[in-house]
This record gives C-alpha cells, sequence and structure tokens, in this order.
C-alpha cells in the first residue's frame, strides 16, 4: 500500500478543512468498508485520508423532529440503522432492507453517509431513501445545502458532491399513510450485492394508488428514480395488468447495463418481474395495515 497521510481532526468543519477541492486523492474516511479494499488492490492510492472518527457525536445520531421526519446522522453505523426502533416505526422499509445488506460484519462498521457518498449503483439503500423521499444535508467551505436522494449520484461511482463537501445528515420525510417495498434479486447468496433492486412507495385507499414513488438500481449506472412508472401507477388498481405495464415500462425507461451478475437481457427480465412484485407488496402492505379500507 502507497503511504499516505492520516488527519483525524476533532469536527466537521477541521475535516472539511483538510480535504481539497482539486485533489481527488485527498478522501475523508469514516467506517472505511469500501475505501480499504480498493487502497489494498490499488485502485486508489490516497495522498491523505481524512478520518472522522472523532467529529461531534450527533453526526451519530438517529432522531425523529418535531414534524415527524427521521434524521439520520451521516456516520451512524448501518447495524444502529438496522437495530433502531425509531427506524423500525417510522420508515419500516429501511430495516428490511439492511437485513440482507452486506453482511453483520459490514453493517456494524460501514456508515449511513459513506455508504451514499460511496456511489456504487449496486447499493441497497439508495433505491429505497429515493423511494422514501429523501434528502441529504450536505457541508462544505460554502456554506450547507440539501440534495434530493435522486439528485445525488452522478454516475457510476460519481456523486454531484465536491470534492470538499460532506454528508453530514440523511433526513426522511414523515410517511403518513404511505407504504412501502424493497425487492431484490441476488445471483448468489441473499446478502449479496444484487443483480437489480427495485423500491416502491404507494399511497392508496386500498382501491386504487393515488400517488406512487419508483426506485431502481443495480441494473443501472446509478440509481434512478422511474418518475413514467409512477405516473402509469396513479389512479389505478395495483391488479395484476397494472403491475406488469408497470414492470414493461420500468424495464423501457432505462438504460441496463450488464456486468458478472447478468446479460442485459436477463437483467431487463428482472426489471419486468421485480418492479411488478415491489407494486403488489406494497400494496399488500397497505391492505395489512388497514390504510384506506
Amino acid at each position: 500500500m502507497t503511504p499516505f497521510e492520516l488527519v483525524e481532526p476533532q469536527s466537521l468543519q477541521e475535516a472539511i478543512a483538510a480535504l481539497d477541492p482539486d485533489d481527488p486523492t485527498i478522501r475523508a474516511i469514516a467506517g472505511g468498508t469500501a475505501l480499504m479494499p480498493m487502497m489494498k488492490i490499488g485502485v486508489f492510492k490516497p495522498t491523505r485520508l481524512v478520518s472522522l472518527r472523532h467529529v461531534e457525536e450527533r453526526y451519530r445520531r438517529i432522531d425523529v423532529d418535531e414534524d415527524g421526519a427521521l434524521r439520520l446522522g451521516a456516520l451512524t453505523p448501518l447495524a444502529d440503522v438496522e437495530r433502531s426502533p425509531l427506524v423500525a416505526a417510522k420508515a419500516p422499509v429501511i430495516t428490511q432492507a439492511l437485513l440482507t445488506l452486506s453482511n453483520v460484519r459490514v453493517r456494524n462498521v460501514a456508515t449511513v453517509g459513506g455508504h451514499l457518498a460511496h456511489a456504487d449503483p449496486h447499493m441497497d439503500l439508495p433505491p429505497v431513501l429515493i423511494a422514501l423521499g429523501a434528502r441529504v444535508f450536505v457541508v462544505g467551505p460554502a456554506g450547507r445545502r440539501w440534495i434530493e436522494i435522486a439528485e445525488l449520484f452522478r454516475g457510476y461511482y460519481e456523486t454531484t458532491l465536491a470534492n470538499d463537501e460532506l454528508i453530514a445528515e440523511v433526513v426522511v420525510p414523515p410517511q403518513g399513510k404511505r407504504h412501502a417495498a424493497y425487492l431484490k434479486c441476488t445471483t448468489l447468496s441473499a446478502d449479496d450485492w444484487p443483480a437489480v433492486g427495485v423500491a416502491v412507495s404507494l399511497e392508496t385507499d386500498g382501491v386504487t394508488i393515488s400517488d406512487a414513488k419508483v426506485a431502481i438500481s443495480a441494473a443501472t449506472e446509478k440509481p434512478l428514480r422511474l418518475d413514467p412508472v409512477a405516473e402509469l401507477l396513479r389512479g389505478k388498481a395495483a391488479d395484476d395488468a397494472t403491475c406488469k405495464a408497470a414492470g414493461e415500462a420500468a424495464a423501457a425507461a432505462i438504460t441496463v447495463l450488464a456486468d458478472g451478475r447478468g446479460s442485459i437481457a436477463y437483467k431487463e427480465q428482472l426489471v419486468r418481474v421485480y418492479t411488478a412484485r415491489a407494486i403488489r407488496r406494497a400494496f399488500e402492505s397497505a391492505l395489512l395495515d388497514g390504510s384506506g379500507t
């Protein structure tokens, strides 16, 4: 491994000051579950790593604000999110998705902010957070700004963050009567990287769908919100014909990429099938909960 400088700031602002907007070899590190393997095989050769482990404790908290929004500190380990009763109450689909997100050893170390900033299109949480309408609170030298999760990803391993910006917090708005589901297909173990992942959030009266959000990952170069599919679902019943049409619309709306987990044709079919299944799962969740009945 190439030698590098390690700095350990005591605050988020000090960490930001240690970054360089023009030098991509200077990188912040939180859990390191993605960055360290990249360094070991020589894919990434840092000149400086800025450790975030000593910054303010508030960036490791899980809270619900007075409006009912769920707030996840960017340095919160994924395992803490998985076990949080607040998350289970406010956004149970996040809890469910985390159960098969990698393995418990990774979840004990990996952080919410690092998971998103890494921008691997196979990650589980981005499509879930997109479907929930979440956004990230970002801090940099120029000040603070909000970014919708759907707008955070630029491409394969690329985000819209500047090199000297850091994610401070993830905020999930109150879901009200909405119900969500996340389904993924893995070609190996259940906690492997998915070949495709689909997240759906629905508002329904138990008969028709009044509003929908649909997001996809793993089959594309970045997580995507599928607005054409959401539009197709509005005002429709979640019957077989509608779900099938939504699956076809999802496959038509994206450019599928082949990788070691499947060919283009295989993943396109997975998109059709898993979009339909996720819609049914979210609709059935609403019926079981008694919403709109």
